[in-house]
């Protein structure tokens, strides 16, 4: 059997962490080429940011693009997932009375700025009622459809939802909505390393994501990846010494991508590039150290752990066990119960982190494993939840 990873992690050895999804947590050989970043920066910070820094962005960037399947011209590095999918609300260019389809269960962040957005246009953000539990993907690709109509300008939907787990259907809905003309923007948090991902497949015209999070780099690397044909209307939140402007166009072309990446790789202000830098450390990281195989071990452990606590409880799943459905992370359905006193004592009695949420209408803990859990981490939760409940 795969062992686990756990001395490799930084984490503190009687945590019983089950919760990489909220912000990751970094190896300590990634963690260690991170302040390695740091310290070559301040040995001499004029030479590294004017003259070294755009080449090796560039090549960290080309290493990102690699991993994700795209043009290295497509992707540019954002702090987080959050900064990236602003850049992009920000940039369109919607009327009243155009509409954004969603689903009822995305992260509230994001629900915040659309809602931001939604009032200062006079725009409509429509959540679009979806079966919860799902039987299929068909199923709901059907039933998000339903709320496609004339007025739909854009799409937005997880690939991974955040807190009920579960694999949406992108690449399905996102080929649907090419067809009719409307944009497509995927919130990718959770999606590099959780799932293989290959994001020229996915066909999305807009995709952000972490590289804190699956992936364990850093805290303060993300990316967000657009497809050449909408590159050109995309415009950065920060105007700063990497900005073209053309006449009569209220925002520069980009035909060879080469603006794109100036305006939002170069042209931010000094800023500490150093999670950035360390991308590529983290996916080779996990590539010498066969992913693969950690990935599937965790997935067993997911579907094993929900197996327990649902035999224990009775109640009745969200999805099918399936891959097509959830992999490291998963949402088990929890019984009535002061929710707030159970992740308390979860946290205090047993040092167990594990988020518990309801969304829409269902008490879930989200159970996320990764390389550094066993099954003595599967154990302590379900043991944990059989006494407290």
């Amino acid at each position: 059997m795969t062992r686990t990873l756990k001395a490799e992690y930084l984490l503190k050895p009687d945590l019983v962490f089950l919760n990489h999804g909220s912000f990751g947590a970094c190896p300590r050989p990634v963690f260690e080429v991170y302040q390695n970043w740091q310290r070559e920066l301040e040995l001499d910070p004029v030479s590294f940011i004017g003259r070294r820094l755009p080449s090796l962005l560039e090549e960290a960037r080309g290493k990102l693009a690699a991993y994700l399947g795209v043009d290295s011209g497509e992707v540019v590095f954002f702090t987080n997932p959050t900064t990236a999918f602003n850049m992009a609300l920000r940039s369109l260019n919607l009327n009243p009375g155009d509409e954004i389809l969603t689903t009822t269960f995305e992260y509230p962040a994001m629900e915040q700025a659309w809602n931001y957005l939604a009032h200062k246009t006079g725009a409509r953000y429509v959540h679009q009622p979806t079966p919860l539990p799902v039987a299929s993907k068909e199923e709901f690709v059907e039933a998000l459809w339903r709320g496609v109509n004339e007025k739909t300008r854009v799409i937005f939907l997880s690939h991974i939802a955040p807190f009920i787990a579960l694999i949406l259907p992108i690449e399905e809905i996102c080929q649907r909505a090419r067809a009719a003309g409307i944009l497509t923007i995927i919130d990718g948090a959770h999606a590099p390393s959780q799932i293989p991902l290959n994001l020229a497949q996915v066909g999305a015209d807009i995709y952000f994501g972490a590289c804190h999070k699956w992936l364990s780099a850093p805290k303060g690397s993300g990316f967000l990846y657009a497809r050449k044909e909408v590159q050109t209307w995309l415009e950065p939140l920060i105007i700063s010494a990497g900005w073209v402007q053309e006449k009569p166009l209220p925002a520069p072309q980009a035909p060879d991508g080469r603006s794109w990446l100036v305006h939002f790789n170069e042209g931010q202000g000094t800023r500490d590039p150093s999670a950035f830098l360390s991308v590529p450390a983290a996916i080779e990281f996990q590539e010498t150290r066969n992913w693969d195989a950690q990935r599937s071990r965790c997935r067993q452990l997911a579907s094993e752990t929900r197996q327990r606590i649902h035999a224990m409880t009775g109640l009745p799943v969200l999805c099918p066990d399936s891959t097509d459905f959830f992999r490291q992370m998963v949402s088990v359905v929890l019984p009535e119960t002061d929710l707030g006193a159970l992740g308390q004592r979860l946290y205090e009695e047993y040092h167990i982190i594990a988020p518990i949420l309801v969304v829409n209408g269902f008490n879930l803990i989200r159970l996320s494993f990764q390389a550094y859990n066993d099954e003595s981490d599967a154990d302590a939760i379900v043991n944990a939840l059989k006494t407290l409940l």
